[in-house]
């Protein structure tokens, strides 16, 4: 079967190792358009002495006239951000498989492991589908589950499961498609859910939320885009907290966002329901270091506020 691996940086580069490994054949690979860094998708397709297409869109006729001519019997989507229409979709004879890291029709977007975490769900995965041209849309193929724990991350969920959980999940579905036994199971549109992409303005922290709350905000953010406050005016991100719930401290103590203790670990801040204890940070301009030396070297004191 002839395969077009589509995709960009690690995760479709150990996508398109592990198909040729496994001794797949693939006869071409798409790729983002060439920006300031190499990308690794790119740079192992060239070392395999492979074609490497790389269009700045998908709806010049020419783009999908230069893929049929590939005569593709499958695609591969590994980590796509381009809008793909459907006419480019249906080249192949077997169709255009596609990784998603949520569990369809939840969590359609490009923030997929972010907004789970942010909205404190225990637990995610990753579907493969055959896309139709919308926004993760189309039948599912299979789907894989994994748990969120209190203490995981974007980063955790993403490099420790998602990542290498969905490299099998896409070989498991390309063997579904050779034997011919590939499902197609129409996503639930009443269960559907959208969310925009996480950025800056979705990451900022306010001091009068639930502790719960904040610390999911944190979590879901790190490492991207890095949950933030203010301190006199100037931005510092939050990378790691724990939650100290009301019960816990003795109380609130204090305004919203005041900081009622600082130490070698970090710092306590004061919000809705109880405290969050701040443990690294990264000050604007500056590394991400931990929250107790920033603290002493910045000065902050007891009775401070974050905005």
């Amino acid at each position: 079967m002839r395969i077009v691996v589509h995709g960009q940086q690690a995760f479709g580069k150990a996508v398109l190792e592990a198909l040729l490994e496994r001794g797949d054949d693939v006869v071409a690979v798409y790729a983002p358009p060439e920006g300031s860094r190499p990308d690794p998708l790119a740079v192992a397709a060239l070392a395999a002495g492979l074609p490497v297409v790389r269009p700045a869109s998908f709806r010049d006729p020419s783009v999908v006239e230069e893929f049929r001519a590939l005569a593709p019997d499958l695609q591969v989507m590994a980590f796509v951000t381009l809008i793909v229409p459907r006419e480019f979709l249906s080249v192949p004879t077997r169709g255009t498989i596609q990784y998603h890291p949520s569990l369809l029709p939840r969590h359609r977007g490009r923030s997929a492991i972010n907004w789970p975490v942010i909205e404190g769900e225990t637990e995610t995965g990753l579907t493969v589908f055959w896309p139709d041209g919308g926004i993760d849309t189309g039948d599912v193929l299979l789907q894989r589950r994994t748990p969120i724990s209190e203490t995981d991350t974007l980063g955790s969920v993403y490099f420790d499961r998602l990542f290498p959980m969905g490299v099998e999940a896409l070989l498991e579905a390309v063997g579904l498609v050779v034997a011919g036994t590939a499902p197609r199971v129409p996503q639930d549109e009443a269960l559907a859910t959208y969310e925009a992409p996480c950025e800056k303005q979705n990451a900022r922290i306010d001091w009068g939320r639930p502790v719960k709350q904040i610390h999911d905000l944190v979590r879901g953010c790190d490492p991207s885009p890095g949950a933030w406050t203010t301190r006199a005016g100037t931005t510092l991100q939050v990378f790691a907290a724990a939650p100290q719930p009301a019960r816990d401290v003795a109380g609130v103590g204090g305004a919203m966002g005041e900081i009622v203790d600082a130490g070698e670990d970090g710092f306590s801040v004061v919000c809705a329901d109880g405290r969050l204890r701040v443990t690294r940070v990264r000050p604007a301009g500056g590394v991400k270091m931990s929250a107790g030396d920033w603290a002493a070297e910045s000065g902050l004191v007891p009775g401070a506020r974050l905005e």
